[in-house]
């Protein structure tokens, strides 16, 4: 493997893993991880050669994806952030691994809902002298951080997507 396919290798794992640890600490995903990774993943489709129309395919997903949370941001049933991180991971997974990141993303989602929930139910809220990030999640009725699920499931996804194999070969 190239040093070249090594650093684009570790491009989509590191931005997912940085989103997960902003939202975590700020609870806002930066809207220049998304950008960043939609703008990799055009560098990395060029370098593994992908064909223009499973190119426009990916390109497609993401949309389609953005389209759907963007309308669930716009109801209030969604981060604008997670939107974006959402979105720009789907680009990445493309139509054959689509499915599978919604999928892992809602398993991980639930797992992290439940996790915060049962934080903010059983541990005491003044019991311990806690950092300002774990205060906000302990915020009753307060928002969960998402990117951590998004990024999880990306994680999961990832190592079967065609960009990952063509870049490991």
């Amino acid at each position: 493997m190239t040093m070249i396919a090594s650093l684009a290798l570790m491009v989509f794992p590191v931005a997912m893993a940085f989103a997960a640890a902003n939202d975590l600490f700020t609870m806002k995903i930066p809207n220049r991880i998304p950008l960043a990774l939609v703008c990799s993943f055009v560098v990395v489709a060029m370098l593994v050669r992908m064909p223009l129309e499973l190119f426009g395919m990916h390109l497609a997903v993401g949309f389609a994806i953005l389209a759907v949370t963007f309308t669930l941001f716009a109801f209030n049933l969604f981060g604008g952030g997670d939107a974006k991180l959402i979105a720009a991971g789907a680009v990445w997974m493309g139509p054959d691994h689509i499915i599978d990141y919604l999928l892992f993303i809602t398993l991980f989602g639930g797992a992290l809902s439940l996790l915060i929930l049962g934080y903010r139910n059983w541990v005491p809220a003044g019991a311990l002298p806690l950092p300002g990030w774990a205060q906000r999640l302990h915020a009753n009725k307060g928002p969960i951080p998402y990117g951590i699920a998004i990024a999880a499931g990306a994680l999961v996804v990832f190592p079967a997507t065609t960009l990952f194999l063509s870049l490991m070969s």
